[in-house]
Formats: structure tokens, sequence, C-alpha cells
């Protein structure tokens, strides 16, 4: 390597470096961090501070523009989902008649379908209270220690499915941006995704299961559903809002694909693979589905929304950050070096892609920034290696859940949920998502060569 690369090198961890301490040991939220590293790199790869300034500008917005609206969209859809109780009768009526046996199965099932339209923190905070109250009757009677660990064997599938429905299905904002940015092709991208979530959530879910839920003591809060101003939706109107976006999706993709005077009738249906439009007809159809006449009560919109732009404001400000963060590095040439590299062969791009996911969750706590950040260095590697998009993409996102620790607000989140000591949620919940990194990686580079 020339000394200019060694120093881009240097400059990229150096600034990563000083984003890890000011977010964990300096307890800034990441956005302040991500935004400290962002103008230490500039600078020390070679840039001026006005250019870093203008690449930090740029990649926020970029970020924010495309984004910002499928986040919102995303926010709205599960905060409506979670006022009317929809998707929780829909994830009870699917655990009600399970047993101690098949428990652990339909709560991956289950969370992996609730996930889909739901960001990870609003999947469990409404998934989360229903299984541990049908873990809690399917205890066994051999006394606290088997009574844990009878409930953590339903309680551990559903966090593995809703991280793995957020970190590899589009259209959560995170594999959804990197689509965009790697130009890979969207319905694809959900199939394969597919197809590495159902074997790895087996593995790292119900497998994993019984080994780290051994010896864990848990402390479940007192789950109290607030009052819903209207009644309950049914369950095929909240099965129908779950998986709209997904279908409208996919369906506008394969419209797309149709020959001759049928694929030119039906065009107007290829507009709704578009994510914005078809996040946006799910919201609005998820009004009447699910608050029937209600839809009309002020007092219930401005719950909606203050239910979804409360999260949003510290969401959108973290991948601002991350997309700023993003852009520095590739103003600096981190993206040529890595096009280079991938010249040379050395090793995978679907590897290597992989770790640098790695290295930024690690340093920021968040998947969704890793995978924008990530996303956003790698183009000039994929079109220099010649491999698929769609399988850069999932080996992105596998690498954006490795190993939660404590500058991730979603390790909390789950050791508050689960009531566990910070050691327990290192043995289990840490554990599960490296488990989710490392084995959906193996079958992103076995479906890379059969596929």
């Amino acid at each position: 390597m020339s000394w200019e690369e060694i120093r881009l090198v240097a400059a990229a961890l150096a600034g990563i470096a000083l984003s890890i301490l000011l977010i964990v040991k300096g307890r800034l939220h990441p956005f302040v961090g991500l935004l400290c590293g962002a103008f230490a790199v500039g600078p020390l790869a070679g840039l001026t501070v006005p250019d870093t300034a203008d690449a930090v500008e740029e990649g926020a917005g970029a970020i924010l523009g495309g984004t910002g609206l499928v986040v919102a969209l995303g926010l709205s859809l599960g905060a409506m989902l979670q006022i009317s109780n929809g998707a929780g009768a829909l994830a009870h009526a699917a655990l009600r008649f399970t047993n101690a046996r098949t428990g652990p199965w339909v709560s991956l099932a289950v969370a992996l379908v609730i996930g889909l339209p739901l960001f990870f923190e609003t999947g469990l905070v409404l998934l989360l209270p229903i299984v541990a109250a049908v873990a809690a009757s399917l205890s066994g009677k051999g006394g606290q220690g088997a009574s844990d660990r009878a409930k953590l064997m339903l309680l551990l599938p559903a966090l593995t499915g809703l991280s793995i429905a957020h970190a590899l299905v589009p259209p959560h904002p995170g594999p959804l941006l990197a689509v965009d940015v790697l130009e890979a092709n969207l319905a694809v991208t959900m199939y394969y995704g597919l197809l590495v979530a159902i074997p790895t959530g087996i593995i790292a879910g119900p497998l994993l299961a019984r080994f780290i839920s051994r010896n864990v003591v848990l402390d479940l809060p007192e789950f109290e559903r607030p009052e819903s101003l209207v009644a309950t939706p049914s369950k095929k109107a909240a099965l129908t809002v779950v998986l709209m976006p997904v279908v409208l999706i996919s369906l506008g993709q394969v419209i797309a694909l149709l020959p001759g005077e049928l694929g030119a009738r039906l065009s107007w249906l290829a507009a709704a693979s578009d994510p914005v439009l078809a996040l946006l007809l799910a919201n609005l159809a998820a009004l009447p589905l699910l608050f029937g006449r209600s839809i009309r009560d002020g007092k219930l919109q401005d719950s909606i929304w203050t239910e979804a732009v409360v999260p949003a404001g510290a969401i959108l400000l973290a991948i601002g950050a991350g997309g700023a963060l993003k852009q520095v590095l590739v103003s600096a040439g981190l993206s040529d070096l890595l096009a280079r590299l991938a010249a040379y062969e050395l090793v995978s791009p679907l590897l290597l892609a992989w770790f640098i996911a790695v290295c930024i969750r690690l340093a920021t706590g968040s998947a969704t920034v890793a995978t924008i950040t990530t996303a956003g260095v790698v183009p000039g590697l994929v079109a220099a290696s010649g491999v698929s998009p769609e399988w850069v993409v999932l080996a992105i996102g596998c690498g954006s859940v490795f190993f939660s620790h404590v500058n991730d607000p979603g390790f909390w989140l789950v050791r508050g949920y689960l009531g566990m000591s910070t050691t327990d949620t290192f043995k289990t919940w840490s554990v599960l998502e490296t488990a989710i990194s490392v084995v959906g990686l193996v079958f992103v580079l076995i479906g890379s060569q059969l596929l």
C-alpha cells in the first residue's frame, strides 16, 4: 500500500475510534458522535475543512431525502398497528394454541411476519409482552430456573425473528437504502433475503435458545397494555396491513417483468414497487382497515403521529449522521481503495463488506447506520469484483447486527423488557445477534455460489 492509502485507512480508523469514545465513554448521542467522527476523518485523510463540511451536508441530505420518507411511513404504520392493537391481536391469535414443543417455532414465525413492516424497537414493544404472557402459561412447574428457561425458549426466537427481518428483508430502511445505493434488484433481494432469513432464524432462534437459555434469571416486568382508543380490528385486517408493503413491492417487480401487451396494461401497478409509494398506500389502507369510522377522530390522528414522530427524531438524526460519515469516507477515497483491493482478489468482496459493516456496528451501535455507511463505501468494490449486488446487500445486513453491546439502544431495551442482568443480556441477546450475523453470512456465501 502507498503512503496515501495508509493515511486514508488510518484516518478512517481514527474517526471511527473517536465516534466510539464519544458515544460509549462520553455518553453522547450517536448523531453528535458520528458527526464529530466525520469531521475528524476529512482533515486526517487530506480533505480541507470546507470540503469536509460539504461532504457532511451532501451525505446527510442524500440519506434523509429518500430514507427519511421510508422511516416516517414505516413508523406511522407501526404506530397504527400498535394503537389499534392489530399486531398484538395477530400475534396472540397465532401463539395462543402453542405448546412447549411448538412454541419456539411459532414465536419465530410470528416475529418474522410481524417484523416485516415494523422497526425492531416497535416490534419488540408490541410482541414481547404477548410472548411473555404465553410463555408464562407454558412454563413448567420445576422451580424458578425451569420457568425462566421455558420463557426464554419463546422470547429468544421472537427476538431472532424481529432482528432478522430488520437486517435482511426490505422494506426496512437499512436494506432498502443498500438496495438503492448498490442498484440491486429489490424483488430479488427480498427473495434472497427470505432464503437466508429462514435457515438463519432456525439456527439462531429455537436451536441456539436451547443452549443460551440455561442458568439465566429473568425478572419480567408487569406489562400493561394502554387502553385502546378503538375496538381491536379483525386478525384478517391486521394481517393485510402487515403484509401489504411487501406484497405491493413484490407485485410491482413481477408486473414489470411481464412481456408484451399484458405488461403494458398492468404497468401502472409496477409503480407500486417504489417503497415510498408502497408504504404510503399501506398507510392509507391501514386507516379504514384498523380504525373504521374512527379515522375522523382528531384525537386518534394526533395519537398516531405523536407515537410515530417521537422515535423518528432520534432515528433520523442517527441515520443522517451515518450518511455524513459515509460521504466523507467516499470523498476521501475509501470507496476507490476498496475497489483496488477487490481487483487483487485477496479476500471475498462479500466477506469484506460484512467486515466493514461489523466495524461500523461495533462503533455506533446502530444496525441501520452500519448498513447505510457500508453501502455508501462499497459500490466501487461491487463494480470491480462483479459480485451480485443483491448478495452484497445481504452480507452488509448480516454484518450490521454483529454483537449488540452497551452502545446499542436495543441492548438496553431487551435487558429491560426481559428483566435480565447486564451479564445475562450479553450471554443471551449479544450471543444471539452474533449468531445471526455469522450464520447469515455463511448462508449468503453459500447462496452466492449456488444462485
